[in-house]
């Protein structure tokens, strides 16, 4: 029987990509947009391993962490984010993640990650914070998709003009 393996993401595009190929390698897979959603799928259907994304609509996925946990002590569990902080991670190992791995990671990353038995004592730690640039890009295409996509609302939110929202769009993402 398949391992199963839990997807639980509220970026729909990365959420069926990462699932066709975690299926592709022999799991059975089933996802999951929010904590809500994950809690219903849960009732009928647990899995053995889990990637749950931090920040998603409604509640964080760190609220989904010992529920998953207590259903299963021997499941890996991988906390997922784009918004990747020593602050999150070392909250969610505490809640039971057995691994923290931040976006942008693809399904060899991210099963490499679940496989590790333990820490590797001897990587080498390279604390390099986001630069202001960074951070702003990573803050914009949050409140833009608080606002689906809407440039105009986007823009009053963030109190910019609407075109100066779109150059800034329009540019590629700046490197951390």
């Amino acid at each position: 029987m398949a391992e199963r393996f839990l997807i639980v993401d509220d970026d729909p595009a990365f959420t069926q990509v990462l699932s066709r190929a975690i299926g592709r390698r022999g799991f059975e897979v089933q996802t999951a947009a929010s904590v809500t959603e994950a809690e219903q799928l849960l009732q009928n259907w647990q899995p053995d391993l889990a990637t749950v994304d931090l920040k998603m609509d409604g509640a964080s996925g760190l609220n989904l962490i010992p529920l998953l946990r207590s259903l299963n002590p021997e499941m890996k569990i991988l906390m997922l984010t784009g918004y990747a902080s020593i602050a999150t991670a070392v909250e969610a190992i505490k809640l039971g993640a057995t691994q923290y791995l931040p976006k942008p990671a693809d399904a060899d990353q991210i099963l490499a990650a679940l496989n590790k038995v333990e820490a590797d004592a001897e990587i080498e730690v390279t604390e390099q914070p986001m630069s202001v640039n960074r951070l702003e890009w990573e803050h914009i295409q949050q409140v833009l998709k608080e606002h689906e996509g809407n440039i105009s609302a986007t823009a009053r939110a963030l109190g910019m003009h609407r075109r100066t929202l779109q150059r800034k769009l329009a540019k590629r993402p700046v490197q951390r």
